[in-house]
């Protein structure tokens, strides 16, 4: 029953009342948080949001200070860090590098180009964090500040280096138009001497100064599938380089380069480090000195600074995507099939990083109507390999479709030798004893017959079908020997035949198919090399009354599975020394294999026997950038290095 007496006995209402007062005056409460907002608080940054880090408001506070107060008067902030006794070094070095990145990305917005000391002063106080307080970077392995203050460096690096290559002529000295005149003297700007060493990177032959230099983390690309990329120190760089003078401009009518028939890579990948004067803390945070160092990462992948050894960063797809984005050769190679201006009349080769000795080759050849771009992911997914990325380089060849195939074999042939010949004179190094082919479609063909010996087969068919004198038979031979007579090429040692349609296709004599045949020009300068031949020939008469092989053909001709010159190299024998492979796409797995296709090639065209390898990947007939055809083709290289 209710009693008024025991509702108001203080008894009954002091202790319920004492506990809401306790509980509502507790100073922490606590909370559960998802799993993105602790990374968040954790990890997040003036880089990432543009706020400042947990780490660095935390040493604020130390001091007596919020971030609002201390951003409103930053220079008054940053003294009073310098100063502040209860601090660390590792707490007062690293929240100045984010308020120096901060105060640099708000110059940035209000005036770009303007930042340049202020992200000097971020990779100043993030390289003296890292490399002169008490704790080695080493000792600091998995810590969450570490990675945030070296993504300052990184970053701080990256936008001082592009900044200060922008407003190049606003240093001390004009920087010079070749590379060997940089002979280590200090080039100033306002009031810092800035050395630069280019030891560390090996530059185009012709050591020119970039055009440009891009930062690899502004670049997005469609049409890769990866970016492949190794964490460390340095901010990843793209070098553009403009192309040597000798091949500054294609003929104004058929596009024919001039100079050597090799380019070494104009968009290299470089890894800039920026290291400061000084000896301990108090001399690095005074100096006015510092380094610029240009890597190679494809050639370092570690590097000394400060009495440690740390990673060096490296970006290995962002020149090659840069590289093919600015190419054109889509457009190209199309007017290149159809002999209009301003397509190519000789094979080139792209390498696509700058020569090294100690790598093996892998030279890949394209199809018809197509161009280096037929290896976007390809070549993309070799580099991008730690493994094949150490011991292999990628070279890619652009040759005419347009021209037949025993002229293209022949040109090709020449540009790979004369390329080995001149990077490597005396052939020792493992760059010239083990080239790996890598040919799609007509690609494949031509690799094909790069490891093929003729064994006097081609000049007899020739020939044989004729009416010849002896005298004229020998002269004939004479002007046709280089293009239908040939041995494997000593330096492959392996191929890797992908879509290759080696006994040709039906595809090549359909009604559309003969239509765009007949579009097909060959330039003149591709004629001029048979005008002996094809006058001899057409001089001379043939025993059945049918050309065959006694004329020009165009490229189409060359893939039909009855044209005389594929027929007569179909069986050619391959070198016994050379291991090879074969990709094959089929578009209909539910027909027999025998009856199979890609679409363009059949099934019994591809194959080839004595194979190591035969991959069936279900593809039509760009199976090269099919997931299943990378993943074997690098199985293949792997395999490769393994001691035989």
């Amino acid at each position: 029953m209710f009693s008024p007496a025991r509702f108001h006995s203080p008894a009954r209402w002091l202790l319920p009342l004492c506990l809401v007062l306790l509980t509502g005056c507790a100073g922490v409460k606590v909370s559960s948080i998802q799993p993105s907002d602790y990374l968040a608080q954790r990890r997040a940054d003036v880089l990432t949001n543009g706020q400042l880090s947990p780490a660095t408001r935390e040493s604020l506070r130390v001091m007596g200070s919020e971030a609002k107060p201390c951003l409103a008067d930053a220079s008054a902030c940053r003294d009073q860090l310098r100063s502040s006794a209860g601090l660390t070094d590792e707490q007062r070095l690293s929240a100045l590098s984010e308020l120096w990145a901060k105060q640099a990305m708000d110059q940035e917005r209000e005036a770009p180009g303007s930042a340049i000391a202020a992200w000097l002063e971020s990779a100043r106080y993030a390289w003296a964090y890292l490399f002169f307080t008490e704790r080695r970077p080493s000792e600091r392995a998995f810590e969450d500040r570490q990675t945030q203050v070296r993504d300052y460096y990184n970053y701080a690096a990256q936008q001082a280096v592009t900044g200060l290559f922008k407003h190049r002529d606003e240093l001390s000295v004009e920087l010079p138009t070749d590379l060997d005149e940089l002979h280590g003297d200090r080039i100033r700007w306002q009031q810092w001497r800035l050395l630069v060493d280019l030891s560390g990177l090996r530059q185009p032959a012709h050591r020119v100064l970039p055009q440009e230099l891009v930062a690899a983390a502004s670049l997005t690309f469609s049409g890769l599938r990866n970016i492949y990329r190794r964490d460390g120190f340095g901010a990843e760089l793209v070098a553009v380089f403009p192309p040597p003078p000798e091949a500054a401009g294609p003929d104004p009518q058929w596009g024919s380069m001039q100079g050597p028939p090799y380019q070494e890579a104009l968009f290299p990948a470089i890894t800039a480090l920026l290291q400061f004067d000084g000896r301990n803390l108090a001399e690095v945070l005074a100096t006015q000195a510092l380094s610029l160092r240009l890597m190679d990462p494809y050639r370092q992948s570690e590097v000394q600074l400060a009495g440690s050894r740390v990673p060096l960063a490296g970006n290995f797809t962002s020149g090659y995507g840069l590289w093919l984005a600015r190419s054109g050769f889509s457009t190209q190679a199309l007017r290149t099939l159809l002999g209009v201006s301003n397509g190519i009349t000789r094979p080139q080769i792209y390498m696509m990083q700058p020569y090294d000795p100690s790598r093996r080759v892998v030279v890949m050849l394209h199809g018809l109507a197509s161009s280096p771009e037929a290896w976007i992911n390809v070549a993309n997914e070799v580099l991008g390999d730690e493994l094949l990325r150490s011991n292999y380089q990628v070279w890619q060849v652009y040759y005419p479709t347009n021209a037949p195939l025993a002229l293209n074999h022949h040109a090709i042939r020449e540009a790979l030798t004369q390329t080995l010949q001149h990077f490597d004179p005396e052939g020792k190094a493992p760059a010239s004893q083990h080239l790996t082919l890598v040919g799609h479609s007509m690609g494949g063909v031509l690799s094909r017959l790069m490891v093929s010996s003729t064994q006097g087969k081609l000049l007899d068919t020739v020939t044989m079908e004729l009416e010849l004198s002896a005298s004229a038979k020998r002269q004939l031979e004479g002007q046709l020997s280089e293009y239908l007579e040939f041995e494997p090429l000593p330096q492959v040692d392996s191929a890797i035949f992908i879509a290759a349609p080696h006994r040709g296709t039906s595809l090549a004599n359909h009604r559309i198919a003969r239509w765009v045949a007949n579009l097909i020009t060959l330039p003149f300068s591709v004629v001029e090399q048979f005008t002996d031949a094809a006058r001899a020939l057409a001089n001379a008469t043939p025993r059945t009354g049918k050309q065959g092989l006694l004329r020009i053909p165009n490229s189409i001709d060359n893939l039909s599975d009855q044209d005389p010159y594929l027929r007569a190299t179909a069986e050619l024998p391959i070198s016994s020394k050379v291991h090879y492979h074969s990709i094959i796409g089929i578009d209909n797995p539910k027909l027999p294999l025998a009856e199979s296709s890609d679409g363009v090639v059949p099934y019994a065209s591809a194959h080839l026997a004595g194979a190591e390898s035969e991959r069936i990947v279900p593809s039509g007939h760009s199976v090269q950038e099919q997931p299943q055809a990378i993943v074997e083709i690098r199985r293949i290289l792997r395999n490769q290095l393994q001691p035989q």
